[in-house]
């Protein structure tokens, strides 16, 4: 944990240094401790423009694209938990689509100009999703195989493809908003806020003390809901609660990032080659790789490449085949 959070904390100061304007690291460091110290006399000296660009531009987005995969890995490692699956992320249950969706009618309803519409339509499509899912999936004369894990991805899978047909629809009649639905569909950072920031941070510090405080009872049932129950776990009430918790956690980074993809299909498969199943230790370790690898594939889209990309086609672009070769290296073990 310790060598991970450095590790967050240098590529925090990296990708601040990096852009446009170069910012030398030890002026940014000076920066940093006026600012936090309320140091008058070292920002007083300190040049306006790196102020702003630090302050403004930067770190808003750096620090949201932190949290945003922070976010998203813990949700992919509760939902590999709570579904049993290895391959099951954020996005398996529909909520992607729900909020993809939601943002296409805002924008193709000109809401755009509205700073919160757009993330409070993904927001609330993607939460309506899940109630749709966990709807389906449930069944009031055998309440527990509804909630099974092959009920829930079906499920999601079927509310999945009506709402991508739905979104086919919206951009056949969006005219000269296509490009912004598409767009937003590819995900990015780009003119994030501190308001931003703090939404998602919000949602992350409530998702991680929820999850933490489920870690044990998510152990118990990997090992098969028999088992999970006979040991004490009210199976039904924890899956629900961890399956809201991680659907909430993807409902919030994608109403505010768009749709990046694998992030929390790889993150957690990564660090369970570090620390194992148990969740105690894969959630918060995998909650700062998240931060890392989102910051780091952010601070190449914008900083490194001669053009800006959007983040999810290029975390879909790497995760892809780094995923496939795991998939492949493990296979055959």
């Amino acid at each position: 944990m310790v060598l991970f959070s450095l590790f967050l904390v240098l590529m925090i100061l990296i990708s601040l240094s990096m852009g446009y304007i170069h910012i030398p690291m030890m002026d940014i460091v000076n920066i940093l401790y006026g600012k936090i110290s309320n140091n008058q006399h070292i920002l007083e000296n300190t040049s306006a423009t790196h102020l702003a660009v630090i302050f403004d531009v930067r770190l808003p987005r750096i620090l949201t694209s932190a949290v945003v995969g922070a976010a998203l890995a813990i949700s992919g490692g509760l939902f590999q938990g709570i579904l049993l699956n290895p391959l099951a992320d954020p996005y398996t249950l529909g909520v992607s689509a729900g909020a993809a969706f939601g943002a296409s009618i805002a924008i193709l309803l000109n809401l755009s100009a509205a700073y919160v519409s757009v993330p409070a339509f993904a927001f609330t499509g993607a939460c309506t999703t899940l109630f749709v899912v966990i709807f389906l999936s449930y069944s009031s004369k055998n309440p527990m195989s509804g909630l099974s894990s092959n009920n829930l991805i079906l499920s999601g899978i079927i509310v999945a493809a009506i709402l991508s047909a739905g979104i086919s629809f919206l951009k056949f009649i969006a005219n000269e908003q296509v490009s912004v639905i598409i767009f937003w569909l590819m995900g990015s950072f780009a003119s994030k806020t501190w308001f931003d920031f703090f939404a998602v941070m919000i949602f992350l510090i409530i998702g991680l003390f929820i999850s933490m405080f489920f870690a044990r009872d998510l152990n118990l049932i990997s090992l098969g809901a028999k088992s999970a129950t006979s040991l004490g776990v009210d199976l039904k009430k924890v899956t629900i609660t961890l399956l809201i918790t991680g659907s909430m956690l993807a409902a919030i980074c994608v109403s505010v990032s768009g749709i990046i993809g694998f992030v929390g299909l790889l993150v957690p498969h990564t660090i369970r080659f570090i620390t194992g199943p148990d969740n105690r230790k894969l959630l918060p370790l995998s909650m700062i790789a998240g931060a890392f690898l989102l910051l780091f594939a952010d601070t190449i889209t914008r900083a490194v490449l001669p053009h800006e990309i959007p983040i999810g086609v290029l975390t879909a672009l790497t995760g892809g085949p780094v995923f496939c070769w795991i998939f492949k290296k493990n296979r055959f073990k």
